[in-house]
C-alpha cells in the first residue's frame, strides 16, 4: 500500500481517511490513479482535487452509508465506485451490528481491489460482464445450526463472505477451530479472489498444462478432496510443497492460497518501500539478509528480486512482533517448491494483466 499525503497541507493520510486531520479537507480515493487526494467542492455534487484536474462524484456508499471513500468520474453514469459496484448483496442494515461488520469488510475489500488495480488485473463487475466478479456479504440466521452456516467461498465469479468474519472474537474462534496460523478478512478476500482469477487466467488457457505440472490435477473430485483433507488432515511433509496445510487439499486450493500469499507479499513490500524500510541486520549473513528501501515490488519483472526482499523483511517483522510479546506477523516457511509456485503466479500476472477499462 502506498503512503498518501494531503495535496492541500502535506499532512500524512491513511488509506481509509475521509477527512484530513491537518487542514480538514474532504478526501477521496481516485481508483484510476490509485491515490488519495484532498477535494474541493465545486457544487452540484461535483468535486475536484485541490490544485488538480478532473471532476468527480462521491460513491453512493460514501454519501449514504459512510462506508466508502472512493470517487466516481463525473461522466460515469454509475453511482457506485468500482469497488462498491461489485457488491451483489450487502447485510441487512436494519440490524445495528451489521453496519459495523460490513464497514470492516468493505475496508478490507478495497485493499484487495487496490492491489488488483496496482497489478493491472481486470476488475469487472459481474452485473455488467458475464466474466466479472461480484461479492455477497451474508449473515447467519439467529437460529442457525453449523450445517446451515453461511460459508465463505467462490462460485463462478461470486465471492461470498460470512459477515461474522468481521467480528474479531468469532474469527479467532474459527482460526483456533480450524487450526490455522493466520486468519484475516483481507486474507479471505485475497484467497477467494484467487479462485476467481484461476477461472479467468488459467482455465482453458495455454497456462493450464504448466499449472498442472506445479499444482497438480485440477480435475480431481473437489468435494472428495476436501472431505479427505478434513477427515485425515494434510499429508506428511506437506510443508515441503505447500504454503499452508489447506493448500495441500486440492490443486484449486493450492493455487488460491499461493495467489493470496503473492498478494500479501507485493502489497506489504510496497508499504515497506513507501516507509523507506531497509533491512541490514548487524549479523554476518551476507546480502541475502538485506532489503533495499528503494525496492518497489509492484514493478518487478523477475520474481527472484521480490522473494529476495521478502524473506529478510519477514524475518525483521516477525522479530519485532516477538519483541512486543506477539506471535509472528508472517507465520509461514516458504520452501523452494512454494517459491516456484509463487514465481508462476508472478509470471501469470506479468503476462496476462489487463488494465481496467476507462
Amino acid at each position: 500500500m502506498k503512503l498518501f499525503t494531503c495535496n492541500c497541507c502535506g499532512n500524512f493520510l491513511y488509506f481509509e481517511n475521509v477527512t484530513c486531520l491537518g487542514c480538514g479537507a474532504s478526501l477521496g480515493f481516485l481508483p484510476n490513479a490509485t491515490t488519495l487526494v484532498a477535494l474541493e467542492d465545486i457544487g452540484n455534487g461535483l468535486w475536484q482535487p485541490v490544485a488538480g484536474e478532473g471532476h468527480y462524484r462521491m460513491c453512493v456508499h460514501y454519501t449514504d452509508q459512510a462506508v466508502c471513500n472512493w470517487m466516481v468520474d463525473a461522466d460515469d453514469e454509475e453511482g457506485f465506485c468500482i469497488a462498491c459496484r461489485l457488491n451483489q448483496t450487502i447485510p441487512d442494515l436494519s440490524i445495528e451490528i451489521n453496519k459495523t461488520l460490513w464497514q470492516r469488510l468493505e475496508t478490507e475489500k478495497r485493499r484487495l481491489i487496490y492491489g488488483l488495480l496496482q497489478l493491472g488485473l481486470p476488475v469487472l463487475p459481474r452485473s455488467d460482464y458475464p466474466e466479472g466478479i461480484a461479492f455477497e456479504f451474508l449473515a447467519d440466521t439467529p437460529t442457525f445450526s453449523e450445517r446451515d452456516r453461511v460459508m465463505t467461498g467462490h462460485n463462478q465469479g461470486l465471492i461470498t463472505l460470512n459477515i461474522a468474519e468481521a467480528d474479531p472474537i468469532e474469527r479467532e474462534r474459527m482460526r483456533d477451530q480450524m487450526d490455522e496460523p493466520y486468519r484475516t478478512i483481507l486474507g479471505h478476500f485475497r484467497h477467494e479472489s484467487g479462485h476467481y482469477y484461476w477461472d479467468r487466467l488459467i482455465r482453458d488457457t495455454k497456462w493450464l498444462k504448466a499449472f498442472r505440472q506445479l499444482f497438480g490435477d485440477d480435475s480431481l473430485d473437489y468435494s472428495a478432496a476436501l472431505e479427505q483433507h478434513y477427515t485425515c488432515g494434510p499429508p506428511v511433509g506437506w510443508a515441503d510443497n505447500y504454503v499452508s496445510a489447506y493448500a495441500s487439499s486440492h490443486a484449486w486450493e493450492d493455487w488460491a492460497e499461493t495467489w493470496a500469499h503473492y498478494l500479501h507479499i507485493v502489497d506489504t513490500l510496497e508499504t515497506a518501500h513507501h516507509f523507506g524500510v531497509r533491512v541490514n541486520p548487524r549479523v554476518s549473513k551476507g546480502d541475502s539478509w538485506q532489503m533495499d528501501a528503494t525496492f518497489d515490488a509492484y514493478n518487478q519483472l523477475e520474481f527472484k528480486a521480490i522473494i529476495d526482499h521478502w524473506l529478510p523483511l519477514t524475518c525483521a517483522l516477525n522479530s519485532l512482533n516477538r519483541s512486543m510479546g506477539h506471535g509472528h506477523v508472517y507465520p509461514f516457511v516458504l520452501a523452494p517448491k512454494v517459491v516456484e509456485k509463487l514465481a508462476f503466479v508472478h509470471r501469470i500476472v506479468r503476462h496476462i494483466s489487463e488494465p481496467y477499462p476507462g
